[in-house]
Order: structure tokens, then C-alpha cells, then sequence
């Protein structure tokens, strides 16, 4: 599949909440789908700088992208946990999020994602989560 269709595939999978947020994929990185989005009154915390919230919407967003892209569509995913570390504040710039798959079972997958501005190097924040999988047709 080329890069334009992995792409496509990926958006046509994105929750409403991401597409309100303005969230789309900006590019791939290897395989893994780097999510992104501007700068905007959706997404502004205090004065000038990100809301944590939506911040967090992104890495979440960036994590199930990477599993997914991963994993197909053959299997449900539930988050069980997560875990947020939030390293500055994020300005007015565009923030991107990748997704790295860390473990992947038959029952449970582990995913790290971290979010950036303008140096992938110098995190703003990173996720760290755990899901649960079961086959799709299960209906669990």
C-alpha cells in the first residue's frame, strides 16, 4: 500500500473527537502515522500555550493510530490505562504525536507515543498505555 493510501486509511479511522479537534495524519514515520494538529482556540489552555487536555487527545489519538496501523482492523481495542508525563508547555505551534508499539500479544498491547513542536528531540509530553485486544468477531 502506498503512503497516500496508508494515509487515507488512517484518517478514514479517526474518531469524531480527533476530527473536531482538528487532528489529521501528517505524515508517515517508517510505518507509524505521525498525527497532527494547529495551534487554535480548540486546543488553547491558558494564555499561549496548549490545553493538557487536548494535548493528551493527541498522544491517545497517536497511540490507537499506531496499534491500529499495527494491527489491522481485526481486533477491538479497549484502553486499560494510561499514563501522562508532561515535560513543557506546549506553545503556538503545530504538535505532532507518533506512536510507538512496544509489546504486542495476543491479549494485550503496550504503546509509547510522545508529542512535539518543533524539534522531535524535545518532547512536550509522552503517553504511555496499556490496551486490551479481543478478535473483532467476538462481540467482547
Amino acid at each position: 500500500m502506498s503512503d497516500t493510501a496508508t494515509i487515507a486509511a488512517i484518517e478514514a479511522i479517526l474518531p469524531p473527537f480527533a476530527r473536531t479537534m482538528g487532528m489529521n495524519v501528517d505524515h508517515l514515520l517508517g510505518e507509524m502515522p505521525v498525527i497532527a494538529y494547529d495551534f487554535s482556540p480548540a486546543v488553547t489552555g491558558r494564555p499561549g500555550y496548549l490545553h493538557g487536555g487536548a494535548l493528551s487527545g493527541l498522544l491517545e489519538i497517536a497511540a490507537i493510530a499506531a496499534l491500529r496501523a499495527r494491527i489491522g482492523g481485526d481486533y477491538r481495542v479497549k484502553p486499560v490505562n494510561i499514563t501522562i508525563n508532561f515535560m513543557r508547555g506546549g506553545r503556538e505551534l503545530r504538535t505532532y504525536a507518533v506512536g510507538e508499539v512496544i509489546r504486542l500479544g495476543r491479549r494485550v498491547a503496550n504503546v509509547e507515543a510522545r508529542a512535539w513542536q518543533e524539534d522531535a528531540t524535545k518532547p512536550v509530553a509522552t503517553v504511555f498505555m496499556n490496551f486490551l485486544l479481543s478478535p473483532a468477531s467476538t462481540g467482547q
